[in-house]
C-alpha cells in the first residue's frame, strides 16, 4: 500500500469518527529513539510499537508502550503462553498491518478487518 493511501486511510478513520488530531510528518524511523529526533518537543507522549509473532507463526500481537519504558518481552511470552516471542517479518507486517518496517502504529490496525492481530496497550499509556 502506498504512503499517500495509507494517510488518507488514517485522515478518514479519524475524521469520520469527529476525532481531532496533529499531524506530524518525518522519514520512516527503525527506532524510537530516531523517531523522537523528529519530533521530540511536541508535547505528545511517544509509545514504541511492536509487532510480533508466536512461534509458531499463526498469532501476531501489536505492543505498544511508553518510549520511555522497556519491554521484559520473556514476561509477555509467559502471559500469553504461545511460546517464544520474535519480531514478524516485514512480509508479515505488510500482510496484517499494511505497514513497512520503520512505520509501525496501531493505525496499522485499521488494515486488519478480521482483527487477526491482537493488541496490548500498556496500562501507563492510557494516563
Amino acid at each position: 500500500m502506498l504512503a499517500e493511501e495509507c494517510r488518507r486511510r488514517v485522515f478518514d478513520f479519524l475524521d469520520t469518527r469527529g476525532i481531532e488530531y496533529a499531524w506530524y510528518e518525518h522519514p520512516e524511523a527503525p527506532t524510537c529513539e530516531i523517531a523522537l529526533r523528529y519530533c521530540s518537543g511536541d508535547g505528545a507522549r511517544h509509545c514504541k510499537n511492536l509487532f510480533l509473532r508466536n512461534h509458531k507463526g499463526d498469532r501476531h500481537y501489536l505492543v505498544c508502550f511508553d518510549a520511555e519504558q522497556w519491554l521484559a518481552i520473556r514476561d509477555l511470552e509467559q502471559r500469553l503462553r504461545q511460546g517464544k516471542l520474535s519480531f514478524a517479518s516485514e512480509e508479515r507486517m505488510e500482510r496484517w498491518l499494511g505497514l513497512r518496517p520503520g512505520s509501525v502504529s496501531p493505525f496499522g490496525l485499521i488494515n486488519d478487518p478480521t482483527h487477526h492481530v491482537h493488541v496490548f496497550f500498556d496500562a501507563r499509556m492510557r494516563d
